[in-house]
Parts: C-alpha cells; sequence; structure tokens
C-alpha cells in the first residue's frame, strides 16, 4: 500500500473479520474535517488489500458530530491508559 498524503496513522496493524475469515494486515487510518465551513468529523481507515482475498479495495468512513468524537476520542485515552499500565505491570 502506497500512503501518499497526510494520515492520522500511516501505517497500523489491523484484522479484517468475517463469517469465513479473519486476516491480519496493515492499515492507514485517519481523523479529518472539511477545511471549510466543516459539519461533522470523518474517522476513516483503509486495509491494505493486497494481501487480502476477501475484500475489494475500499475505505470505511464514519461521520461523527463533535460530540461523538469527543466520545470516541475519550474512550481511546481511557483504554490506552489502561493497556499502558498492564504493559508496565509486565516490565
Amino acid at each position: 500500500m502506497k500512503v501518499n498524503a497526510y494520515t492520522t496513522l500511516d501505517l497500523a496493524d489491523a484484522v479484517a473479520k468475517g463469517h469465513d475469515f479473519e486476516t491480519e494486515s496493515l492499515a492507514v487510518v485517519n481523523a479529518t474535517a472539511d477545511r471549510e465551513e466543516p459539519d461533522y468529523v470523518r474517522l476513516q481507515f483503509e486495509l491494505d488489500n493486497m494481501t487480502e482475498d476477501h475484500l475489494p479495495a475500499h475505505m470505511e468512513e464514519i461521520r461523527l458530530a463533535p460530540d461523538e468524537a469527543r466520545s470516541i476520542a475519550a474512550d481511546l485515552e481511557k483504554h490506552a491508559q489502561r493497556v499502558e499500565q498492564a504493559t508496565d505491570e509486565e516490565e
């Protein structure tokens, strides 16, 4: 997968799951909003389908109101802290 534009995360680990398959892949993840007159936040991700046989090339996009984006950001922060604490305890 060629990353040829700015994205929030250029190469993140991802998993595509379906009824009869599960495939690990790389993905790009992006959080953005329109530059002029934004009316929602877009959370986008795209898996590298060069190694994926079950999904055609496509990009997923979730459109979020500002309060929804903040709710996801708060949950991400909470879970990131849990993972960091667990990792610190293992060391």
